[in-house]
Protein backbone atom coordinates (compact mmCIF):
# COMPACT_ATOMS: atom_id res chain seq x y z
CA UNK A 1 0.00 0.00 0.00
CA UNK A 2 0.96 3.64 -0.47
CA UNK A 3 -0.24 6.60 1.57
CA UNK A 4 -0.30 9.34 -1.04
CA UNK A 5 -1.00 12.15 1.43
CA UNK A 6 0.21 12.42 5.04
CA UNK A 7 1.58 15.29 7.13
CA UNK A 8 3.61 13.10 9.46
CA UNK A 9 6.13 15.90 10.04
CA UNK A 10 3.42 17.70 12.06
CA UNK A 11 3.78 18.41 15.77
CA UNK A 12 1.25 15.67 16.58
CA UNK A 13 3.93 13.10 15.69
CA UNK A 14 6.91 14.65 17.49
CA UNK A 15 6.89 12.17 20.37
CA UNK A 16 6.47 8.86 18.53
CA UNK A 17 7.19 9.20 14.82
CA UNK A 18 9.49 6.16 14.89
CA UNK A 19 6.69 3.96 16.20
CA UNK A 20 4.26 5.44 13.66
CA UNK A 21 6.63 4.56 10.83
CA UNK A 22 7.14 1.04 12.16
CA UNK A 23 3.39 0.42 12.44
CA UNK A 24 2.88 1.62 8.89
CA UNK A 25 5.53 -0.78 7.62
CA UNK A 26 4.04 -3.64 9.62
CA UNK A 27 0.68 -3.32 7.82
CA UNK A 28 2.36 -3.22 4.41
CA UNK A 29 3.00 0.40 3.49
CA UNK A 30 5.72 0.86 0.88
CA UNK A 31 5.89 4.66 0.83
CA UNK A 32 4.37 7.77 2.39
CA UNK A 33 4.12 10.98 0.37
CA UNK A 34 4.32 14.17 2.44
CA UNK A 35 2.76 17.30 0.91
CA UNK A 36 4.22 20.57 2.12
CA UNK A 37 2.12 23.31 3.79
CA UNK A 38 4.23 26.49 3.75
CA UNK A 39 7.64 27.83 4.81
CA UNK A 40 7.13 26.69 8.41
CA UNK A 41 6.82 22.99 7.51
CA UNK A 42 9.72 22.59 5.09
CA UNK A 43 12.54 21.90 7.55
CA UNK A 44 10.64 19.26 9.54
CA UNK A 45 9.40 17.60 6.34
CA UNK A 46 12.85 17.39 4.76
CA UNK A 47 14.37 16.16 8.02
CA UNK A 48 11.91 13.26 8.04
CA UNK A 49 12.65 12.49 4.39
CA UNK A 50 16.38 12.42 5.23
CA UNK A 51 15.79 10.10 8.20
CA UNK A 52 13.59 7.67 6.21
CA UNK A 53 14.90 7.84 2.62
CA UNK A 54 12.78 6.19 -0.09
CA UNK A 55 9.95 5.71 2.42
CA UNK A 56 8.95 9.25 3.46
CA UNK A 57 8.91 11.36 0.31
CA UNK A 58 8.51 15.15 0.28
CA UNK A 59 6.62 17.31 -2.17
CA UNK A 60 6.83 21.10 -2.47
CA UNK A 61 4.00 23.63 -2.65
CA UNK A 62 1.90 26.21 -0.83
CA UNK A 63 -1.33 25.17 0.91
CA UNK A 64 -4.31 27.46 0.16
CA UNK A 65 -4.93 28.09 3.87
CA UNK A 66 -1.46 29.65 4.00
CA UNK A 67 -2.26 32.01 1.11
CA UNK A 68 -2.61 35.51 2.58
CA UNK A 69 -1.90 39.01 1.29
CA UNK A 70 1.84 38.27 1.20
CA UNK A 71 1.50 34.95 -0.65
CA UNK A 72 4.10 35.98 -3.22
CA UNK A 73 6.79 35.74 -0.52
CA UNK A 74 5.69 32.21 0.30
CA UNK A 75 5.67 31.25 -3.38
CA UNK A 76 9.18 32.64 -3.81
CA UNK A 77 10.40 30.14 -1.21
CA UNK A 78 8.59 27.29 -3.00
CA UNK A 79 10.09 28.35 -6.33
CA UNK A 80 13.56 28.53 -4.79
CA UNK A 81 13.28 24.97 -3.45
CA UNK A 82 11.98 23.65 -6.76
CA UNK A 83 15.05 25.07 -8.48
CA UNK A 84 17.44 23.58 -5.90
CA UNK A 85 16.43 19.90 -5.95
CA UNK A 86 13.92 17.51 -7.41
CA UNK A 87 10.52 16.91 -5.83
CA UNK A 88 8.05 14.26 -7.00
CA UNK A 89 5.07 16.65 -7.02
CA UNK A 90 3.90 20.23 -6.54
CA UNK A 91 1.66 20.62 -3.52
CA UNK A 92 -0.25 20.71 -1.38
CA UNK A 93 -1.92 23.51 -3.34
CA UNK A 94 -5.47 24.46 -4.26
CA UNK A 95 -8.46 26.34 -2.92
CA UNK A 96 -10.31 26.37 0.40
CA UNK A 97 -13.63 28.13 1.01
CA UNK A 98 -14.34 26.42 4.34
CA UNK A 99 -12.54 28.62 6.85
CA UNK A 100 -12.17 31.97 5.14
CA UNK A 101 -13.11 33.39 1.73
CA UNK A 102 -11.07 36.58 2.18
CA UNK A 103 -8.17 35.52 -0.02
CA UNK A 104 -9.96 33.42 -2.64
CA UNK A 105 -8.60 35.58 -5.50
CA UNK A 106 -5.08 35.14 -4.15
CA UNK A 107 -5.68 31.39 -3.82
CA UNK A 108 -6.61 31.21 -7.50
CA UNK A 109 -3.54 33.23 -8.48
CA UNK A 110 -1.28 31.01 -6.36
CA UNK A 111 -2.92 27.96 -7.94
CA UNK A 112 -2.19 29.20 -11.45
CA UNK A 113 1.43 30.01 -10.61
CA UNK A 114 2.03 26.56 -9.14
CA UNK A 115 0.40 24.91 -12.16
CA UNK A 116 2.92 26.79 -14.32
CA UNK A 117 5.76 25.23 -12.31
CA UNK A 118 4.16 21.79 -12.52
CA UNK A 119 4.13 22.07 -16.30
CA UNK A 120 7.69 23.40 -16.34
CA UNK A 121 9.05 20.53 -14.24
CA UNK A 122 6.54 17.97 -15.58
CA UNK A 123 5.38 17.03 -12.09
CA UNK A 124 1.87 16.18 -10.85
CA UNK A 125 -0.03 18.57 -8.59
CA UNK A 126 -1.63 17.63 -5.27
CA UNK A 127 -4.88 19.54 -5.01
CA UNK A 128 -6.69 20.63 -1.85
CA UNK A 129 -10.27 21.75 -2.56
CA UNK A 130 -12.33 21.96 0.63
CA UNK A 131 -15.83 23.31 -0.09
CA UNK A 132 -14.53 24.32 -3.54
CA UNK A 133 -14.51 21.17 -5.65
CA UNK A 134 -16.52 22.45 -8.64
CA UNK A 135 -14.57 25.70 -8.72
CA UNK A 136 -11.27 23.80 -8.66
CA UNK A 137 -12.31 21.34 -11.37
CA UNK A 138 -13.26 24.37 -13.48
CA UNK A 139 -9.79 25.82 -12.87
CA UNK A 140 -8.03 22.63 -13.92
CA UNK A 141 -10.21 22.35 -17.03
CA UNK A 142 -9.08 25.85 -18.01
CA UNK A 143 -5.39 25.15 -17.36
CA UNK A 144 -5.17 21.55 -18.55
CA UNK A 145 -2.68 20.49 -21.18
CA UNK A 146 -0.73 17.31 -21.95
CA UNK A 147 1.86 18.12 -19.27
CA UNK A 148 -0.58 18.60 -16.39
CA UNK A 149 -1.55 15.69 -14.15
CA UNK A 150 -2.30 15.31 -10.47
CA UNK A 151 -4.67 14.25 -7.73
CA UNK A 152 -7.72 15.78 -6.08
CA UNK A 153 -6.98 14.77 -2.52
CA UNK A 154 -9.63 13.98 0.12
CA UNK A 155 -12.33 13.39 -2.49
CA UNK A 156 -15.87 13.43 -1.13
CA UNK A 157 -17.75 14.53 -4.23
CA UNK A 158 -20.35 13.03 -6.53
CA UNK A 159 -19.97 10.42 -9.29
CA UNK A 160 -20.41 13.22 -11.84
CA UNK A 161 -17.58 15.25 -10.28
CA UNK A 162 -15.43 12.11 -10.28
CA UNK A 163 -16.14 11.64 -13.99
CA UNK A 164 -15.06 15.21 -14.73
CA UNK A 165 -11.81 14.58 -12.85
CA UNK A 166 -11.20 11.30 -14.67
CA UNK A 167 -11.82 13.02 -18.01
CA UNK A 168 -8.95 15.37 -17.16
CA UNK A 169 -6.66 12.40 -16.60
CA UNK A 170 -6.43 13.26 -12.90
CA UNK A 171 -6.62 10.95 -9.90
CA UNK A 172 -8.82 11.14 -6.82
CA UNK A 173 -7.55 10.42 -3.32
CA UNK A 174 -9.79 8.41 -1.00
CA UNK A 175 -9.15 8.70 2.73
CA UNK A 176 -10.86 8.48 6.08
CA UNK A 177 -14.00 10.32 4.92
CA UNK A 178 -14.77 7.25 2.81
CA UNK A 179 -15.43 5.35 6.04
CA UNK A 180 -17.82 7.92 7.57
CA UNK A 181 -21.45 6.79 7.52
CA UNK A 182 -22.82 10.29 6.94
CA UNK A 183 -20.46 11.07 4.05
CA UNK A 184 -22.47 9.14 1.46
CA UNK A 185 -19.40 7.57 -0.08
CA UNK A 186 -21.05 4.14 0.03
CA UNK A 187 -23.10 5.37 -2.94
CA UNK A 188 -20.21 7.09 -4.74
CA UNK A 189 -17.31 4.63 -4.47
CA UNK A 190 -19.06 1.80 -6.40
CA UNK A 191 -19.48 4.27 -9.30
CA UNK A 192 -15.83 5.30 -9.51
CA UNK A 193 -13.39 4.39 -12.26
CA UNK A 194 -10.75 2.61 -10.19
CA UNK A 195 -8.11 3.36 -12.81
CA UNK A 196 -7.65 6.80 -11.27
CA UNK A 197 -8.13 6.14 -7.54
CA UNK A 198 -5.34 6.33 -4.95
CA UNK A 199 -5.42 5.89 -1.17
CA UNK A 200 -4.42 8.43 1.47
CA UNK A 201 -4.82 9.26 5.14
CA UNK A 202 -4.21 13.04 5.41
CA UNK A 203 -2.60 12.21 8.76
CA UNK A 204 -2.94 13.52 11.44
CA UNK A 205 -6.42 14.57 10.28
CA UNK A 206 -9.62 12.70 9.31
CA UNK A 207 -8.88 9.35 10.94
CA UNK A 208 -11.07 6.55 9.54
CA UNK A 209 -13.62 4.60 11.55
CA UNK A 210 -13.10 3.20 14.21
CA UNK A 211 -10.50 5.87 15.05
CA UNK A 212 -12.62 8.86 13.97
CA UNK A 213 -11.91 11.92 16.09
CA UNK A 214 -8.46 10.69 17.12
CA UNK A 215 -5.04 11.25 15.56
CA UNK A 216 -4.79 9.67 12.14
CA UNK A 217 -1.65 7.83 11.02
CA UNK A 218 -0.46 6.24 7.75
CA UNK A 219 -1.02 2.65 8.94
CA UNK A 220 -4.75 3.33 8.94
CA UNK A 221 -4.72 3.44 5.14
CA UNK A 222 -5.50 -0.28 5.33
CA UNK A 223 -8.89 0.61 6.86
CA UNK A 224 -9.64 2.85 3.89
CA UNK A 225 -8.62 0.09 1.46
CA UNK A 226 -10.88 -2.40 3.24
CA UNK A 227 -13.86 -0.03 3.19
CA UNK A 228 -13.39 0.64 -0.54
CA UNK A 229 -13.23 -3.13 -1.11
CA UNK A 230 -16.43 -3.60 0.91
CA UNK A 231 -18.30 -0.92 -1.05
CA UNK A 232 -17.18 -2.39 -4.36
CA UNK A 233 -17.74 -5.99 -3.25
CA UNK A 234 -14.23 -6.99 -4.19
CA UNK A 235 -11.14 -8.14 -2.31
CA UNK A 236 -8.83 -6.04 -0.17
CA UNK A 237 -5.90 -7.36 -2.22
CA UNK A 238 -7.53 -6.18 -5.45
CA UNK A 239 -7.97 -2.64 -4.15
CA UNK A 240 -4.41 -2.53 -2.83
CA UNK A 241 -2.99 -3.78 -6.13
CA UNK A 242 -4.94 -1.27 -8.24
CA UNK A 243 -4.36 1.78 -6.05
CA UNK A 244 -0.65 1.04 -5.60
CA UNK A 245 -0.18 0.80 -9.36
CA UNK A 246 -2.12 4.06 -9.77
CA UNK A 247 0.05 5.84 -7.18
CA UNK A 248 3.23 4.63 -8.87
CA UNK A 249 1.95 5.98 -12.17
CA UNK A 250 0.87 9.29 -10.65
CA UNK A 251 4.24 9.95 -8.98
CA UNK A 252 6.26 8.43 -11.84
CA UNK A 253 7.75 5.77 -9.60
CA UNK A 254 9.42 2.86 -11.34
CA UNK A 255 8.73 -0.14 -9.14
Amino acid sequence: MIDTHAHIYADQFKEDIGHVIERSKEVGLERIYMPNIDRTSIDDMLELEFKYPDFCIATMGLHPCSVKSDFEKELYIVEEWLSKREFVAIGEMGTDLYWDKTFVDQQVEAFKIQVTWAKQYKKPIIIHCRESLDMTIDLVEQLKDDDLTGVFHCFNGSPEQARRIAALGFHIGLGGVSTFKNAGMDKVIPELNMANVVLETDSPYLAPVPHRGKRNEPGYVQLVAQKVADYRETSFEDIVSITTANANKLFQFDA
